[in-house]
Protein backbone atom coordinates (compact mmCIF):
# COMPACT_ATOMS: atom_id res chain seq x y z
CA UNK A 1 0.00 0.00 0.00
CA UNK A 2 1.38 3.25 -0.87
CA UNK A 3 2.26 5.47 2.33
CA UNK A 4 3.22 9.26 2.62
CA UNK A 5 6.16 7.83 4.53
CA UNK A 6 7.57 6.79 1.79
CA UNK A 7 7.91 10.23 0.10
CA UNK A 8 8.52 11.56 3.38
CA UNK A 9 11.88 8.92 3.69
CA UNK A 10 12.75 9.15 0.37
CA UNK A 11 14.29 12.90 0.91
CA UNK A 12 18.16 13.55 2.47
CA UNK A 13 17.34 16.61 3.87
CA UNK A 14 14.24 15.86 6.11
CA UNK A 15 11.07 17.84 5.48
CA UNK A 16 9.96 20.57 8.58
CA UNK A 17 6.42 19.21 9.81
CA UNK A 18 4.50 22.19 7.81
CA UNK A 19 6.07 20.63 4.63
CA UNK A 20 4.77 17.36 5.40
CA UNK A 21 1.33 18.24 5.98
CA UNK A 22 1.32 20.17 2.83
CA UNK A 23 2.76 17.04 0.91
CA UNK A 24 -0.04 14.64 2.95
CA UNK A 25 -2.91 16.90 2.48
CA UNK A 26 -1.54 16.56 -1.87
CA UNK A 27 -1.34 13.08 -1.06
CA UNK A 28 -4.95 12.53 -0.15
CA UNK A 29 -6.69 15.02 -2.58
CA UNK A 30 -4.50 13.04 -6.19
CA UNK A 31 -5.50 9.83 -4.48
CA UNK A 32 -9.35 10.90 -4.09
CA UNK A 33 -8.86 12.52 -7.85
CA UNK A 34 -7.77 9.99 -8.90
CA UNK A 35 -9.80 6.97 -7.39
CA UNK A 36 -11.02 4.46 -9.68
CA UNK A 37 -8.80 5.62 -12.84
CA UNK A 38 -6.31 2.84 -13.75
CA UNK A 39 -3.45 2.87 -16.28
CA UNK A 40 -2.97 0.76 -19.67
CA UNK A 41 -0.88 -1.41 -17.25
CA UNK A 42 -3.87 -2.24 -14.96
CA UNK A 43 -1.99 -0.74 -11.87
CA UNK A 44 -3.75 2.63 -9.93
CA UNK A 45 -3.50 5.82 -11.91
CA UNK A 46 -2.48 7.03 -8.25
CA UNK A 47 0.52 5.32 -8.19
CA UNK A 48 1.98 7.07 -11.28
CA UNK A 49 1.51 10.26 -9.41
CA UNK A 50 2.97 9.00 -6.52
CA UNK A 51 6.20 7.47 -8.39
CA UNK A 52 6.40 10.91 -9.53
CA UNK A 53 6.43 12.41 -6.23
CA UNK A 54 8.78 10.12 -4.91
CA UNK A 55 11.44 10.58 -7.75
CA UNK A 56 11.34 14.27 -7.17
CA UNK A 57 11.70 13.53 -3.03
CA UNK A 58 14.50 11.73 -4.08
CA UNK A 59 16.36 14.80 -6.42
CA UNK A 60 15.38 16.39 -2.90
CA UNK A 61 13.30 19.49 -4.33
CA UNK A 62 11.74 21.46 -2.34
CA UNK A 63 7.71 20.56 -1.03
CA UNK A 64 5.69 22.68 -3.37
CA UNK A 65 7.43 20.77 -6.51
CA UNK A 66 7.06 17.28 -4.57
CA UNK A 67 3.43 18.25 -4.00
CA UNK A 68 3.23 19.19 -7.63
CA UNK A 69 4.27 15.67 -8.21
CA UNK A 70 1.14 14.45 -6.83
CA UNK A 71 -0.93 16.34 -8.32
CA UNK A 72 0.35 17.24 -11.97
CA UNK A 73 -2.57 15.51 -13.50
CA UNK A 74 -5.49 16.12 -11.19
CA UNK A 75 -6.86 19.04 -13.86
CA UNK A 76 -6.07 17.37 -17.39
CA UNK A 77 -7.55 13.79 -16.42
CA UNK A 78 -9.86 14.08 -13.29
CA UNK A 79 -11.84 17.54 -14.11
CA UNK A 80 -10.71 19.55 -11.10
CA UNK A 81 -10.68 23.10 -12.04
CA UNK A 82 -7.17 25.17 -11.51
CA UNK A 83 -9.32 27.33 -9.35
CA UNK A 84 -9.66 24.54 -6.95
CA UNK A 85 -6.05 23.99 -6.84
CA UNK A 86 -5.36 27.28 -6.14
CA UNK A 87 -7.19 27.63 -3.10
CA UNK A 88 -6.81 24.31 -1.59
CA UNK A 89 -2.83 24.32 -2.19
CA UNK A 90 -2.47 28.05 -3.09
CA UNK A 91 -1.36 30.33 -6.26
CA UNK A 92 2.37 28.55 -6.23
CA UNK A 93 1.22 25.05 -6.49
CA UNK A 94 -1.43 25.71 -8.86
CA UNK A 95 1.60 27.72 -11.13
CA UNK A 96 3.45 24.35 -11.33
CA UNK A 97 0.41 22.08 -12.25
CA UNK A 98 -0.74 24.46 -14.75
CA UNK A 99 2.30 24.73 -16.57
CA UNK A 100 2.27 20.65 -16.50
CA UNK A 101 -1.28 21.05 -17.96
CA UNK A 102 0.29 23.06 -20.77
CA UNK A 103 2.71 20.63 -21.11
CA UNK A 104 0.49 17.79 -21.85
CA UNK A 105 -0.67 19.54 -25.24
CA UNK A 106 2.88 18.94 -27.03
CA UNK A 107 3.25 15.76 -29.12
CA UNK A 108 6.30 15.33 -30.99
CA UNK A 109 5.99 13.69 -34.22
CA UNK A 110 9.83 12.79 -35.27
CA UNK A 111 10.44 15.93 -37.47
CA UNK A 112 13.74 16.03 -36.52
CA UNK A 113 13.85 20.06 -37.60
CA UNK A 114 10.96 20.71 -35.16
CA UNK A 115 12.90 19.24 -32.02
CA UNK A 116 15.17 22.13 -31.07
CA UNK A 117 12.24 24.82 -31.20
CA UNK A 118 9.73 22.08 -29.20
CA UNK A 119 12.34 22.15 -26.51
CA UNK A 120 12.45 25.95 -26.62
CA UNK A 121 8.77 25.74 -26.23
CA UNK A 122 8.68 23.53 -23.42
CA UNK A 123 10.96 25.61 -21.45
CA UNK A 124 8.93 28.66 -22.56
CA UNK A 125 5.87 27.39 -21.64
CA UNK A 126 6.74 25.93 -18.16
CA UNK A 127 8.43 29.39 -17.21
CA UNK A 128 9.98 27.72 -13.52
CA UNK A 129 12.17 25.32 -13.81
CA UNK A 130 10.69 23.31 -11.69
CA UNK A 131 7.64 22.29 -14.03
CA UNK A 132 9.89 21.06 -16.07
CA UNK A 133 11.52 18.44 -13.17
CA UNK A 134 8.50 17.36 -12.43
CA UNK A 135 7.41 16.79 -16.67
CA UNK A 136 10.92 14.62 -16.16
CA UNK A 137 9.84 12.55 -13.17
CA UNK A 138 6.52 11.91 -14.92
CA UNK A 139 8.35 10.92 -18.18
CA UNK A 140 10.63 9.04 -16.21
CA UNK A 141 7.73 6.48 -14.90
CA UNK A 142 5.56 6.73 -17.92
CA UNK A 143 8.90 5.25 -19.80
CA UNK A 144 9.19 2.51 -17.32
CA UNK A 145 5.83 1.52 -17.88
CA UNK A 146 5.85 1.97 -21.69
CA UNK A 147 5.20 -1.72 -22.33
CA UNK A 148 1.52 -1.74 -21.57
CA UNK A 149 0.92 0.85 -24.33
CA UNK A 150 0.36 0.25 -28.19
CA UNK A 151 3.61 -0.57 -30.31
CA UNK A 152 3.08 2.27 -32.43
CA UNK A 153 2.53 4.87 -29.45
CA UNK A 154 5.71 2.95 -27.52
CA UNK A 155 7.57 3.97 -30.48
CA UNK A 156 6.05 7.82 -30.73
CA UNK A 157 6.45 8.26 -27.06
CA UNK A 158 9.88 6.47 -26.94
CA UNK A 159 11.00 8.78 -29.59
CA UNK A 160 9.81 12.33 -28.29
CA UNK A 161 11.79 10.73 -24.73
CA UNK A 162 15.02 10.06 -26.85
CA UNK A 163 15.13 13.67 -28.62
CA UNK A 164 13.17 16.01 -26.50
CA UNK A 165 13.05 15.22 -22.68
CA UNK A 166 16.61 13.34 -22.56
CA UNK A 167 18.30 16.65 -24.15
CA UNK A 168 16.78 18.60 -21.92
CA UNK A 169 17.63 16.43 -18.56
CA UNK A 170 21.48 16.62 -20.14
CA UNK A 171 20.66 20.95 -20.14
CA UNK A 172 20.06 20.93 -16.64
CA UNK A 173 22.78 18.61 -16.03
CA UNK A 174 21.58 15.79 -14.99
CA UNK A 175 23.32 13.22 -17.25
CA UNK A 176 22.60 9.89 -15.29
CA UNK A 177 18.44 10.95 -15.54
CA UNK A 178 19.43 12.04 -19.27
CA UNK A 179 21.49 8.80 -19.92
CA UNK A 180 18.30 6.50 -17.85
CA UNK A 181 16.07 8.33 -20.03
CA UNK A 182 17.95 7.38 -23.28
CA UNK A 183 18.36 3.57 -22.31
CA UNK A 184 15.04 3.22 -21.89
CA UNK A 185 13.97 4.53 -24.89
CA UNK A 186 16.82 2.27 -26.74
CA UNK A 187 14.84 -1.23 -26.99
CA UNK A 188 11.63 0.45 -28.75
CA UNK A 189 13.68 2.78 -30.83
CA UNK A 190 16.72 0.24 -31.77
CA UNK A 191 14.83 -3.12 -31.28
CA UNK A 192 17.25 -5.23 -33.15
CA UNK A 193 20.22 -3.07 -31.73
CA UNK A 194 19.26 -3.46 -28.34
CA UNK A 195 19.28 -7.47 -28.51
CA UNK A 196 22.71 -7.91 -29.65
CA UNK A 197 24.45 -5.39 -27.42
CA UNK A 198 22.84 -7.38 -24.56
CA UNK A 199 24.28 -10.30 -26.20
CA UNK A 200 27.46 -8.75 -26.73
CA UNK A 201 28.45 -6.38 -24.14
CA UNK A 202 27.27 -8.09 -20.71
CA UNK A 203 30.71 -10.94 -20.78
CA UNK A 204 32.83 -7.75 -21.75
CA UNK A 205 31.48 -5.20 -18.74
CA UNK A 206 31.80 -8.47 -16.76
CA UNK A 207 35.44 -9.09 -17.73
CA UNK A 208 36.00 -5.15 -17.07
CA UNK A 209 34.82 -4.84 -13.64
CA UNK A 210 36.91 -7.62 -12.48
CA UNK A 211 39.87 -6.16 -14.09
CA UNK A 212 38.71 -2.75 -12.42
CA UNK A 213 37.75 -4.82 -8.71
CA UNK A 214 41.72 -6.27 -9.18
CA UNK A 215 43.24 -2.74 -9.33
CA UNK A 216 41.50 -0.77 -6.95
CA UNK A 217 43.39 -2.35 -4.01
CA UNK A 218 46.87 -1.22 -5.62
CA UNK A 219 45.22 2.47 -6.53
CA UNK A 220 43.67 2.78 -2.45
CA UNK A 221 47.49 1.77 -1.28
CA UNK A 222 49.13 3.69 -3.37
CA UNK A 223 46.82 7.25 -2.79
CA UNK A 224 47.25 6.10 1.47
CA UNK A 225 50.81 6.33 0.59
CA UNK A 226 50.69 9.75 -0.53
CA UNK A 227 47.85 10.88 2.13
CA UNK A 228 45.45 11.00 0.18
CA UNK A 229 42.03 9.56 1.85
CA UNK A 230 39.62 8.62 -1.22
CA UNK A 231 35.81 9.48 -0.14
CA UNK A 232 34.96 6.35 -2.03
CA UNK A 233 36.35 4.56 -5.03
CA UNK A 234 33.46 3.28 -7.47
CA UNK A 235 32.94 2.11 -11.32
CA UNK A 236 30.81 3.72 -13.92
CA UNK A 237 29.54 1.34 -16.55
CA UNK A 238 28.45 2.88 -19.90
CA UNK A 239 25.42 2.54 -20.60
CA UNK A 240 23.95 0.73 -23.70
CA UNK A 241 22.73 3.45 -25.50
CA UNK A 242 25.95 5.80 -24.93
CA UNK A 243 28.07 3.06 -26.19
CA UNK A 244 25.75 1.86 -29.03
CA UNK A 245 26.15 5.86 -30.25
CA UNK A 246 29.74 5.60 -29.46
CA UNK A 247 30.45 2.05 -31.73
CA UNK A 248 28.64 4.10 -34.59
CA UNK A 249 30.18 7.19 -34.24
CA UNK A 250 33.41 6.02 -34.13
CA UNK A 251 32.91 2.32 -36.00
CA UNK A 252 34.67 0.81 -33.08
CA UNK A 253 34.68 -2.38 -31.69
CA UNK A 254 33.81 -3.36 -27.99
CA UNK A 255 37.37 -4.25 -27.45
CA UNK A 256 38.32 -0.04 -28.49
CA UNK A 257 36.14 1.22 -26.22
CA UNK A 258 38.21 1.96 -23.18
CA UNK A 259 35.45 3.43 -20.64
CA UNK A 260 33.20 0.60 -21.19
CA UNK A 261 33.68 0.42 -17.40
CA UNK A 262 35.43 3.60 -15.77
CA UNK A 263 36.83 3.46 -12.65
CA UNK A 264 35.76 7.03 -10.43
CA UNK A 265 37.72 8.57 -7.35
CA UNK A 266 35.90 10.87 -5.13
CA UNK A 267 38.03 13.34 -2.79
CA UNK A 268 37.26 16.20 -0.21
CA UNK A 269 38.09 19.15 -2.39
CA UNK A 270 40.09 20.18 -5.99
CA UNK A 271 43.43 19.97 -5.20
CA UNK A 272 43.33 16.37 -3.82
CA UNK A 273 41.65 15.97 -7.63
CA UNK A 274 44.77 17.16 -9.32
CA UNK A 275 47.27 15.70 -6.75
CA UNK A 276 45.35 12.37 -7.42
CA UNK A 277 45.76 12.86 -11.05
CA UNK A 278 50.08 13.18 -10.73
CA UNK A 279 49.70 10.28 -8.29
CA UNK A 280 48.05 8.10 -11.05
CA UNK A 281 50.57 9.53 -13.66
CA UNK A 282 53.42 8.74 -11.95
CA UNK A 283 51.90 4.83 -10.98
CA UNK A 284 50.62 4.65 -15.42
CA UNK A 285 51.72 6.20 -18.26
CA UNK A 286 48.90 8.06 -19.67
CA UNK A 287 47.31 7.70 -23.05
CA UNK A 288 48.59 10.76 -25.22
CA UNK A 289 45.61 13.52 -25.85
CA UNK A 290 43.25 11.23 -23.62
CA UNK A 291 43.70 14.14 -20.56
CA UNK A 292 40.54 16.26 -20.02
CA UNK A 293 39.92 19.05 -17.45
CA UNK A 294 36.23 19.62 -17.19
CA UNK A 295 37.08 20.90 -13.42
CA UNK A 296 39.32 24.30 -15.47
CA UNK A 297 37.61 23.92 -18.02
CA UNK A 298 33.73 22.80 -17.75
CA UNK A 299 31.36 21.45 -20.06
CA UNK A 300 28.28 23.86 -21.13
CA UNK A 301 26.20 22.06 -18.80
CA UNK A 302 28.42 22.52 -16.00
CA UNK A 303 29.82 19.28 -15.30
CA UNK A 304 33.20 18.89 -13.85
CA UNK A 305 35.45 16.42 -13.47
CA UNK A 306 39.47 15.30 -14.38
CA UNK A 307 39.40 11.75 -16.64
CA UNK A 308 42.21 10.43 -17.62
CA UNK A 309 43.24 7.31 -20.19
CA UNK A 310 46.72 5.47 -18.70
CA UNK A 311 47.79 2.05 -19.62
CA UNK A 312 47.10 0.09 -16.37
CA UNK A 313 48.18 -3.03 -15.42
CA UNK A 314 48.59 -5.78 -18.35
CA UNK A 315 49.18 -2.39 -20.32
CA UNK A 316 45.25 -2.20 -20.96
CA UNK A 317 43.72 0.96 -21.51
CA UNK A 318 41.81 2.29 -18.24
CA UNK A 319 39.83 5.39 -18.06
CA UNK A 320 40.22 7.10 -14.29
CA UNK A 321 37.45 9.64 -13.34
CA UNK A 322 38.48 12.07 -10.64
CA UNK A 323 35.91 14.83 -8.99
CA UNK A 324 34.77 16.13 -5.42
CA UNK A 325 31.53 15.16 -3.51
CA UNK A 326 29.73 18.10 -4.90
CA UNK A 327 31.03 17.56 -8.03
CA UNK A 328 29.72 13.92 -8.48
CA UNK A 329 26.33 14.70 -6.86
CA UNK A 330 25.47 17.30 -9.58
CA UNK A 331 27.09 14.88 -12.73
CA UNK A 332 24.44 12.92 -11.33
CA UNK A 333 21.44 15.29 -10.62
CA UNK A 334 22.41 18.39 -11.74
CA UNK A 335 20.04 21.22 -10.43
CA UNK A 336 18.65 18.75 -8.38
CA UNK A 337 21.99 18.83 -6.77
CA UNK A 338 22.30 22.40 -6.37
CA UNK A 339 19.13 22.73 -4.68
CA UNK A 340 20.42 19.93 -1.97
CA UNK A 341 23.60 21.84 -1.78
CA UNK A 342 22.45 24.90 -1.32
CA UNK A 343 19.95 23.40 1.30
CA UNK A 344 23.43 21.63 3.48
CA UNK A 345 24.85 25.26 3.46
CA UNK A 346 21.70 26.47 5.71
CA UNK A 347 20.95 29.55 4.20
CA UNK A 348 19.22 32.30 5.84
CA UNK A 349 16.34 32.13 3.67
CA UNK A 350 16.17 27.83 3.77
CA UNK A 351 16.27 28.42 7.72
CA UNK A 352 13.02 30.66 7.39
CA UNK A 353 11.55 28.15 5.57
CA UNK A 354 12.12 29.41 2.30
CA UNK A 355 13.36 27.81 -0.94
CA UNK A 356 16.85 28.95 -1.32
CA UNK A 357 19.54 27.89 -4.45
CA UNK A 358 23.35 28.75 -4.63
CA UNK A 359 24.02 31.97 -6.68
CA UNK A 360 22.93 32.19 -10.46
CA UNK A 361 26.90 32.71 -11.80
CA UNK A 362 27.80 29.55 -10.29
CA UNK A 363 24.92 28.19 -12.70
CA UNK A 364 27.21 27.19 -16.01
CA UNK A 365 24.35 25.16 -16.96
CA UNK A 366 22.30 28.07 -17.01
CA UNK A 367 24.14 29.33 -20.24
CA UNK A 368 23.81 25.98 -21.85
CA UNK A 369 19.96 26.53 -21.69
CA UNK A 370 19.99 30.04 -23.01
CA UNK A 371 22.18 30.29 -25.42
CA UNK A 372 19.82 33.59 -26.62
CA UNK A 373 20.42 35.37 -23.39
CA UNK A 374 23.43 37.65 -21.63
CA UNK A 375 25.17 37.10 -17.90
CA UNK A 376 22.38 37.52 -15.05
CA UNK A 377 22.33 40.87 -13.18
CA UNK A 378 23.16 41.08 -10.02
CA UNK A 379 21.57 38.07 -8.66
CA UNK A 380 20.54 37.32 -4.88
CA UNK A 381 18.72 34.17 -4.68
CA UNK A 382 19.08 30.90 -7.06
CA UNK A 383 15.25 30.68 -6.68
CA UNK A 384 15.48 33.13 -9.49
CA UNK A 385 17.27 31.66 -11.94
CA UNK A 386 13.93 28.89 -12.30
CA UNK A 387 12.31 31.58 -13.34
CA UNK A 388 12.93 30.73 -17.84
CA UNK A 389 12.43 34.36 -18.97
CA UNK A 390 14.91 34.28 -22.05
CA UNK A 391 11.32 33.74 -24.08
CA UNK A 392 9.47 37.03 -23.57
CA UNK A 393 10.02 37.80 -27.30
CA UNK A 394 9.10 34.96 -28.70
CA UNK A 395 5.76 32.66 -28.92
CA UNK A 396 5.35 29.41 -29.55
CA UNK A 397 2.08 28.20 -30.78
CA UNK A 398 0.76 25.06 -32.03
CA UNK A 399 -0.72 23.59 -35.24
CA UNK A 400 -3.42 20.92 -34.88
CA UNK A 401 -0.68 17.84 -35.43
CA UNK A 402 0.84 19.05 -32.51
CA UNK A 403 3.71 20.38 -34.09
CA UNK A 404 5.48 23.98 -32.86
CA UNK A 405 5.19 27.37 -35.20
CA UNK A 406 8.35 29.67 -33.07
CA UNK A 407 6.89 33.05 -34.03
CA UNK A 408 7.81 37.03 -32.55
CA UNK A 409 5.23 38.21 -29.39
CA UNK A 410 2.32 39.79 -30.99
CA UNK A 411 1.80 37.28 -34.32
CA UNK A 412 -1.38 36.62 -35.79
CA UNK A 413 -2.99 33.98 -37.08
CA UNK A 414 -2.02 35.74 -40.39
CA UNK A 415 1.92 35.07 -39.14
CA UNK A 416 1.40 31.52 -38.16
CA UNK A 417 -0.29 30.80 -41.34
CA UNK A 418 2.84 32.16 -43.52
CA UNK A 419 4.87 30.42 -41.25
CA UNK A 420 3.59 27.23 -41.85
CA UNK A 421 3.34 27.38 -46.14
CA UNK A 422 3.00 30.41 -48.06
CA UNK A 423 -0.27 29.10 -50.19
CA UNK A 424 -1.78 29.01 -46.50
CA UNK A 425 -1.05 32.06 -45.62
CA UNK A 426 -2.14 33.58 -49.09
CA UNK A 427 -5.52 31.97 -48.89
CA UNK A 428 -6.18 32.57 -44.96
CA UNK A 429 -9.87 34.21 -44.11
CA UNK A 430 -10.02 33.01 -40.30
CA UNK A 431 -8.63 31.34 -37.72
CA UNK A 432 -9.44 29.09 -34.78
CA UNK A 433 -7.33 29.38 -31.51
CA UNK A 434 -8.20 27.05 -28.86
CA UNK A 435 -11.52 26.14 -30.67
CA UNK A 436 -12.54 29.49 -30.61
CA UNK A 437 -13.35 31.90 -33.57
CA UNK A 438 -10.86 34.69 -33.73
CA UNK A 439 -9.99 37.84 -36.28
CA UNK A 440 -7.27 37.56 -38.69
CA UNK A 441 -5.73 40.28 -36.43
CA UNK A 442 -5.84 38.06 -32.92
CA UNK A 443 -2.73 38.31 -31.13
CA UNK A 444 -1.58 34.50 -30.25
CA UNK A 445 0.02 33.35 -26.77
CA UNK A 446 2.35 30.86 -26.22
CA UNK A 447 0.65 27.47 -26.07
CA UNK A 448 -2.30 28.52 -28.66
CA UNK A 449 -3.71 25.84 -30.16
CA UNK A 450 -3.95 27.55 -33.60
CA UNK A 451 -6.29 26.16 -36.93
CA UNK A 452 -6.01 28.46 -39.82
CA UNK A 453 -9.08 28.42 -42.03
CA UNK A 454 -8.48 28.92 -46.28
CA UNK A 455 -10.22 29.63 -48.94
CA UNK A 456 -8.99 28.53 -52.49
CA UNK A 457 -9.38 31.68 -54.66
CA UNK A 458 -8.21 34.25 -51.77
CA UNK A 459 -5.59 36.45 -52.09
CA UNK A 460 -3.63 38.56 -49.67
CA UNK A 461 -5.15 41.77 -48.38
CA UNK A 462 -3.74 44.87 -48.32
CA UNK A 463 -4.52 45.39 -44.71
CA UNK A 464 -3.21 42.68 -42.77
CA UNK A 465 0.17 44.69 -43.63
CA UNK A 466 -1.22 47.06 -40.89
CA UNK A 467 -0.84 44.12 -38.26
CA UNK A 468 1.49 40.85 -39.21
CA UNK A 469 4.35 40.98 -37.28
CA UNK A 470 7.13 38.61 -39.31
CA UNK A 471 8.90 39.99 -42.35
CA UNK A 472 8.16 36.91 -43.82
CA UNK A 473 4.48 37.32 -43.89
CA UNK A 474 4.85 40.74 -44.77
CA UNK A 475 7.14 40.01 -47.68
CA UNK A 476 4.72 37.56 -49.03
CA UNK A 477 1.68 39.91 -48.37
CA UNK A 478 3.50 42.41 -50.68
CA UNK A 479 4.71 39.51 -53.26
CA UNK A 480 0.82 38.73 -53.60
CA UNK A 481 -0.30 42.14 -53.91
CA UNK A 482 1.94 42.87 -57.11
CA UNK A 483 1.10 39.64 -58.37
CA UNK A 484 -3.06 40.76 -58.43
CA UNK A 485 -2.39 44.30 -59.77
CA UNK A 486 -6.43 44.80 -59.80
CA UNK A 487 -6.96 44.00 -56.15
CA UNK A 488 -6.85 47.53 -54.66
CA UNK A 489 -9.16 48.74 -57.48
CA UNK A 490 -11.81 45.91 -56.59
CA UNK A 491 -12.07 47.54 -53.24
CA UNK A 492 -14.78 50.14 -55.09
CA UNK A 493 -17.04 46.35 -55.62
CA UNK A 494 -17.75 45.02 -52.36
CA UNK A 495 -20.07 44.35 -50.34
CA UNK A 496 -19.58 43.76 -46.66
CA UNK A 497 -22.00 41.41 -44.69
CA UNK A 498 -22.49 41.61 -40.96
CA UNK A 499 -23.86 37.84 -39.53
CA UNK A 500 -24.73 37.10 -36.35
CA UNK A 501 -24.33 34.08 -34.86
CA UNK A 502 -24.32 31.61 -31.95
CA UNK A 503 -20.80 30.69 -30.49
CA UNK A 504 -20.31 27.25 -31.69
CA UNK A 505 -17.83 25.84 -32.95
CA UNK A 506 -17.39 25.30 -36.54
CA UNK A 507 -19.64 28.72 -37.73
CA UNK A 508 -16.89 30.57 -39.24
CA UNK A 509 -15.87 27.25 -41.32
CA UNK A 510 -19.29 26.80 -42.61
CA UNK A 511 -20.08 30.20 -43.56
CA UNK A 512 -16.98 30.61 -45.23
CA UNK A 513 -17.69 27.19 -47.42
CA UNK A 514 -21.46 28.30 -48.28
CA UNK A 515 -19.41 31.76 -49.62
CA UNK A 516 -16.74 29.58 -51.83
CA UNK A 517 -19.35 27.01 -53.11
CA UNK A 518 -20.83 30.54 -54.53
CA UNK A 519 -17.66 31.26 -56.38
CA UNK A 520 -17.27 34.21 -53.97
CA UNK A 521 -13.97 36.06 -52.55
CA UNK A 522 -13.55 36.98 -49.48
CA UNK A 523 -11.42 39.63 -49.04
CA UNK A 524 -11.07 40.25 -45.19
CA UNK A 525 -13.20 38.37 -42.17
CA UNK A 526 -13.36 40.18 -38.69
CA UNK A 527 -15.08 38.57 -35.72
CA UNK A 528 -15.74 40.50 -32.31
CA UNK A 529 -14.14 38.18 -29.25
CA UNK A 530 -17.22 39.30 -26.72
CA UNK A 531 -20.64 38.20 -26.24
CA UNK A 532 -22.60 34.80 -26.37
CA UNK A 533 -23.44 36.23 -30.13
CA UNK A 534 -20.39 37.43 -32.23
CA UNK A 535 -20.59 39.16 -35.50
CA UNK A 536 -18.80 38.16 -38.23
CA UNK A 537 -18.04 40.85 -40.18
CA UNK A 538 -17.00 39.38 -44.09
CA UNK A 539 -16.02 41.44 -46.83
CA UNK A 540 -16.57 40.20 -50.23
CA UNK A 541 -15.38 41.13 -54.04
CA UNK A 542 -19.00 41.74 -55.37
CA UNK A 543 -21.97 43.93 -54.95
CA UNK A 544 -24.38 42.16 -57.59
CA UNK A 545 -27.60 42.65 -55.48
CA UNK A 546 -29.25 39.80 -56.90
CA UNK A 547 -26.30 37.66 -55.91
CA UNK A 548 -26.47 39.40 -52.44
CA UNK A 549 -30.24 37.78 -51.83
CA UNK A 550 -29.34 34.24 -52.96
CA UNK A 551 -26.26 34.62 -50.89
CA UNK A 552 -28.21 35.62 -47.83
CA UNK A 553 -30.80 32.93 -48.38
CA UNK A 554 -28.14 30.33 -48.49
CA UNK A 555 -26.26 31.68 -45.43
CA UNK A 556 -29.48 31.82 -43.61
CA UNK A 557 -29.72 27.94 -43.80
CA UNK A 558 -26.90 27.59 -41.61
CA UNK A 559 -27.42 26.01 -37.64
CA UNK A 560 -26.68 29.38 -35.74
CA UNK A 561 -26.66 32.09 -38.24
CA UNK A 562 -29.28 34.12 -36.57
CA UNK A 563 -29.40 37.63 -38.40
CA UNK A 564 -27.95 38.99 -41.41
CA UNK A 565 -27.33 43.03 -42.92
CA UNK A 566 -24.89 44.19 -45.90
CA UNK A 567 -24.04 47.40 -47.13
CA UNK A 568 -22.22 48.02 -50.63
CA UNK A 569 -18.58 49.26 -51.19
Amino acid sequence: MLSIEEIYNERKQPFNEEEKNLLKRAFDFAQKAHSGQKRKSGESYFNHSFQTALELSRWNLDAPTVATGLLHDVVEDCGISLEEIKKEFGEEIAFLVNGLTKLGRLKYRGIVKQAETLRKMILALSEDLRVILVKLSDRLHNMKTLSALHPQKQKRIALETYEIYAPLALRLGMANLSGELEDLTFPYLYPKEYKWLLKNVKEHYEERQAYLEKIKPIIEKELKEHGVEPIKIDFRAKRYSSLYKKLLRYSLSLEQIYDLVALRIVVKDIEECYSVLGIIHNLWAPFPGRIKDYIALPKPNGYKSLHTTVFCVDKKLTEIQIRILEMHEEAENGIAAHWAYQKKKGTKDYLKGKASFADKKELIWVQQLRNWQNQFSDPEEFLQSLKIDFFKDRIFAITPKGEVVDLPVGATPVDFAYAIHSVIGDTCVGGRVNNKIVPLDFQLQSGDLVEVLTQKSKKPSESWLKFVKTNQAKRKIKSGLRQSPGLIKRKKLQTEFKITVSDRIGILKDVVNVISRSHINIVKVNVPKIGFFSNIGIRCDFNDKRKIEKLILKLKKINGVKEITYKLF
